[in-house]
């Protein structure tokens, strides 16, 4: 079952989702809008980059997310699909905590990206029951863009 933006907040009360920072105004209807705070285009971390056509980059998001007995879709906005931006996303485990790398590759025009400003989203989903074991892999409390 995918929360609601009503599920969103009792989760976040009841210490099964965190979102830091949290900000009320980027609550969605059934998610939750991931900003950007690093660029790496070329081997250099950057707050600001410009995205040529045919290039590859990763976004690091500035939120640091936490999952109990929950799991996490991320969604482009769509707002940079129609630009030509194909990003690979996966699911967000349960017991995942840090922040989301994100792979994507500028398919179209140059385009300027800027700290701060909204990538994607993610969209919470609730497990029927607990799970045996939390997520405990090597991306864990990952801080920044993470690649290997």
């Amino acid at each position: 079952m995918i929360l609601s933006d009503r599920d969103i907040k009792k989760a976040i009360l009841a210490g099964e989702i965190g979102i830091t920072p949290f900000s009320e105004n980027k609550l969605t209807p059934n998610g939750y809008d991931l900003t950007i705070d690093e660029i790496l285009i070329d081997g250099e971390r950057k707050k600001e980059a410009v995205i040529p056509p045919m290039k590859w980059f990763a976004v690091s998001t500035l939120e640091y997310i936490k999952l109990k007995n929950h799991v996490a879709q991320l969604w482009l906005r769509s707002s940079y699909a129609r630009k030509g931006v194909m990003a690979s996303f996966g699911k967000v485990d349960a017991g995942f905590e840090g922040n989301l790398t994100i792979s994507a590759f500028n398919t179209r025009k140059e385009i300027h990206l800027i700290a701060g400003e909204t990538f994607c989203q993610i969209v919470f989903e609730e497990l029927k029951s607990p799970p045996l074991k939390l997520y405990n892999g090597k991306y864990k409390g990952q801080r920044g863009i993470k690649l290997e």
